[in-house]
């Protein structure tokens, strides 16, 4: 069980490449990450990374009109269809070519994806089981170049799609007579996006060259006749072909002979019957006129038009273009409602909520995710993550957040509960190297190649401090002491460790000896020790106390690349670039043990390597250390998609963690295919130039628009940094796709303990109607179903808690402090397991000290749970304390107004009113928050 982690979250990325899609009741946003989907909970402010990865980068999303289904596709055309109610993949299917786009009808019975040229028409997946999820319907052809957009009317008869020849085609979903095909032109450059009326034929198509043209069709949608079926048709030309010409020549005779009065009459039939096949002269096409053509304001020929979307019931259309400006219009008048700029990159993508009152925008170029409420002219939403790879994470002591530092030179702060970033430091001008919590876990400290090490304060979000150098250095790596008041940087081209005071921000000592650069800093948890390694193939400890002198030098057999402590500081651990863990006991100065973990990366042959991944792995070695909570194990990472978790006593590998199969990235594949390489080389090394292609885009410093030297390249996977959470329940990594997040899977996990065959859970609840409630505990632990410990622990009586714990055997207690640790969290029942904790502690708190390092990550746990109570019942008191003010001042308006005689209550009285409700509402916040302060 301590190794059943599973992927619980994606942090540090919310939009990559391809378009948003707003749930069916608009609170929820679904954003494309890299091979994964997240959603944005707008209403709770939370974040959810669905469990389901497709094989490279997503390009499309498609949702079903009741929300419950979306199809995935990525870059080469491979499906998913994922189940947004059980996240689970329901089936998988293969286009074999680029997907454009992919849109559900608004019945959800059919769906409609757009590759090259040709639109293909699926029947939609139901309710009932099926052998194959995707059954091809039909085939659409007309456009002579790539297809770029897809809108279905409103009673799913007909849909439109755009291409990037400048024309627009409107196709029958059904066999109408007078629609088979309509095409539009008007335009001079490819369609962007097109955009049906609300119950009508009639259609706005937009431009890239940001040109509005508006069509007006002569027919409504109850116009639409429907035509016989094909099958029905062929074979009343086979029926006809079997005539013989003397029966024809007989039938024309016969007709010559009644021509008359009712010759008219017959004629008429005819036309209308179904055999006739000049039966379409009678009946009228649909056809489309211009009625009017609009353009949008235009900054040069950069300025481009990049991104539509149309909300039909409030007629407005929301444009985006590549200077990171959109308008908002509306239709069909073309009135400017208003203009903004949200940054200065292209906008990818537009989405509009259900109602209309949200507007999602989505910069690739930034990875900014922006929920935009038009109405009030505000932000619902808006998060970015690092546009360039992440360096380093920290948990912060409680483990309710998360800090990483990027190569974009930026310091952000996460909520582990809620999987956004509420904070972002942009003081630093180059790239961070690592960073840190101080033991408060309100300050947070980096260093950057830029030559400085600066503390944030999360109280007041500021940098309060910057250290520097006498003379300029690029620190590489950071650590800061116990007590928060020691930081030293290593720099890694004058290989000194300069030691600064967090008090004074002065510079203590310049602490030198290593003869190469410092790639790891670690304080000793329990002593004031510092631990640096060095490529100088030496780890040495600093003596804090005593003058700050080498205590001792501990000789490696290569290079030392990373370095730490176990929670309890009496072993360090040392990874090597031979890819060797080194354990060592630092009192004593020896070596405990060793792990080769080389053969256990594994690494990819990236495009252009010149050798087989299997001579690449023997120059790879791990980069990033982290003990585990309780110091059993230890986690390893480095230049792989892997990631082990090694048992320290045993010495060898427990499980590995494949933290991506995204095959957009470099270095993932193990062989490289054959046909990609030409007499000229790989055909990874042509550069395709400037384009919404794969990979990241790269320009000349300087260079802001219209840059030729521009390049695309493919980030490579690795893994940067790696860290377990203080409450040991999860672990983060920062790699190329993002900040991954691991927890502990329990739910499915069964885990007995000491089990016989008189403990079932029948007997347990037998127990539990006797009332025996410490031996019906004891029997639901030995159990271990988390369902049924919580069933016996919500029937204990409140008065009786105490009474039980004092009776719990020791081995129960620890068992029964974890449960109730991971059970506060989540639960709503506060003051109850509040009432277990206390007694627990109390009780036992002594027996529990003696085996603190066991009971540790318990103990964090607790303080992280009851945390995020005491802030959300701080924030409900003080709301609840301006709704009662808030209150009070309209009744004493309401007062005034009033005339004299009907007033029963003076202004004195009005005064001693507030001031005794202000003291009943001190009185009922008072005991939650006294309670949770004398807990923690």
């Amino acid at each position: 069980m301590k190794f059943a982690y599973k992927f619980s979250n994606l942090l540090g990325a919310v939009y990559r490449r391809g378009n948003l899609t707003f749930c069916k009741d608009g609170n929820s946003v679904i954003s494309p990450v890299g091979n994964r989907i997240s959603v944005f909970d707008l209403k709770n402010n939370k974040s959810e990374t669905l469990p389901v990865s497709t094989t490279k980068n997503i390009t499309c999303v498609g949702l079903s009109p009741d929300g419950n289904l979306a199809i995935l596709v990525d870059e080469d055309g491979a499906a998913l269809l994922v189940s947004l109610v059980t996240r689970a993949v329901l089936h998988h299917y293969h286009f074999h070519k680029p997907v454009q786009s992919v849109r559900f009808s608004p019945d959800g019975k059919k769906f409609v994806i757009t590759k090259e040229n040709v639109a293909l028409m699926y029947h939609a997946p139901g309710k009932q089981r099926e052998f194959n999820a995707f059954v091809l319907d039909k085939s659409y052809f007309g456009p002579y170049d790539e297809t770029t957009c897809i809108d279905w009317t409103d009673d799913s008869k007909c849909f439109a799609v755009g291409s990037k020849d400048m024309t627009t085609w409107v196709f029958g979903a059904e066999r109408w007579i007078n629609l088979i095909y309509y095409s539009l032109g008007g335009h001079k450059d490819i369609i962007v996006n097109c955009f049906f009326e609300k119950d009508s034929l009639d259609l706005y198509t937009v431009s890239q060259d940001g040109t509005l043209c508006i069509w007006e069709s002569n027919t409504e949608l109850d116009g639409l006749l429907k035509g016989p079926k094909y099958s029905e048709r062929k074979k009343k030309e086979r029926e006809r072909k079997k005539r013989t010409e003397e029966e024809e020549e007989q039938e024309e005779e016969d007709e010559m002979e009644e021509l008359g009065e009712d010759g008219e009459k017959r004629s008429e039939v005819i036309k209308g019957s179904a055999d006739a096949p000049e039966e379409q002269e009678g009946v009228k096409n649909v056809r489309y006129k211009q009625k009017s053509k609009h353009f949008f304001n235009k900054e040069g020929d950069f300025n481009k038009l990049t991104a539509a979307a149309f909300h039909k019931n409030t007629h407005i259309l929301v444009t985006g273009f590549a200077s990171g400006v959109f308008h908002l219009h509306e239709l069909p008048d073309f009135n400017l409602i208003h203009s903004l700029s949200i940054s200065d990159q292209r906008i990818s993508t537009i989405a509009v909520n259900s109602t209309g009152d949200w507007i999602g925008f989505g910069c690739s170029g930034l990875g900014q995710l922006l929920v935009w409420e038009w109405q009030s002219e505000s932000y619902v939403f808006k998060q970015q993550g690092h546009f360039n790879n992440m360096a380093s994470l920290a948990y912060s002591p409680d483990g309710q957040y998360l800090v990483t530092g990027g190569d974009d030179g930026k310091v952000k702060v996460w909520n582990t509960n809620s999987g956004l970033c509420f904070v972002t430091f942009t003081e630093h001008t180059s790239s961070i190297t690592s960073v840190t919590f101080t033991s408060s876990g309100f300050v947070v400290v980096s260093a950057s190649l830029d030559g400085t090490v600066r503390a944030f304060d999360l109280h007041r979000y500021r940098n309060f401090r910057t250290l520097t150098s006498p003379r300029p250095a690029q620190f590489s790596s950071l650590a800061v002491d116990a007590s928060g008041e020691l930081v030293c940087a290593g720099a890694q081209d004058s290989f000194e460790i300069f030691l600064w005071s967090m008090q004074t921000g002065r510079l203590l000592e310049v602490l030198s000896g290593h003869e190469g650069p410092v790639s790891g800093l670690c304080f000793c948890p329990v002593q004031s020790v510092l631990a640096s390694v060095s490529w100088d193939r030496t780890v040495r400890l600093w003596d804090m106390l005593d003058s700050w002198q080498t205590k001792e030098t501990l000789r490696l057999t290569s290079d030392g690349l990373a370095v730490t402590y176990r929670p309890d500081g009496q072993e360090l651990a040392v990874a090597t670039l031979d890819g060797e863990i080194s354990f060592w006991n630092p009192q004593s100065a020896t070596q405990t043990g060793s792990i080769a973990g080389r053969h256990d990366l594994q690494t990819g042959r990236k495009e252009t390597d010149k050798i087989t991944a299997k001579q690449s792995a023997k120059g790879k070695s791990f980069t990033s250390l982290c003990y585990s909570a309780d110091g059993e194990s230890i986690l390893a990472g480095g230049q792989s998609k892997f990631v082990c978790i090694y048992s320290i006593k045993e010495q060898i590998l427990m499980k590995k963690f494949e933290i991506s199969s995204n095959l957009s990235l470099d270095a993932m594949e193990e062989f490289l295919d054959r046909r990609k390489m030409t007499e000229f080389g790989s055909v990874a090394l042509v550069d395709e130039g400037v384009g919404d292609g794969d990979g990241v885009e790269l320009s000349l410093p300087g260079v802001r628009r219209g840059d030729m030297s521009s390049r695309h390249f493919k980030p490579e996977i690795r893994v940067t940094s790696l860290r377990f959470s203080p409450t040991g329940r999860s672990w983060a990594a920062t790699t190329t796709e993002g900040l991954l997040i691991y927890s502990l899977d329990t739910s499915l996990v069964f885990d007995p303990y000491d089990l016989d065959l008189d403990v079932t859970p029948a007997s347990v609840r037998q127990q539990l109607r006797r009332k025996e409630w410490t031996s019906t505990i004891m029997l639901a632990f030995r159990l271990n179903e988390a369902s049924l410990i919580t069933e016996v622990l919500e029937t204990v009586p409140f008065d009786q808690i105490e009474v039980v714990c004092a009776s719990l055997p020791d081995v129960y207690v620890e068992k029964l402090l974890d449960f109730v640790a991971s059970s506060l969290e989540k639960s709503g029942h506060l003051q109850f397991y509040a009432t277990w904790v206390e007694n627990l502690l109390t009780i036992h708190g002594q027996k529990l000290k003696n085996r603190s390092s066991a009971v540790l990550p318990t103990v964090q746990s607790l303080l992280k749970g009851i945390k995020r109570h005491y802030d959300d019942l701080s924030k409900l008191c003080d709301w609840n304390m301006y709704t009662i003010r808030y209150t009070t001042a309209l009744s004493k308006q309401r007062g005034l107004k009033r005339p004299e005689a009907e007033t029963h209550s003076s202004e004195e009285e009005v005064m001693e009113s507030e001031e005794e409700e202000e003291e009943e509402e001190d009185m009922t916040c008072e005991p939650l928050i006294v309670e949770t302060d004398s807990l923690t």
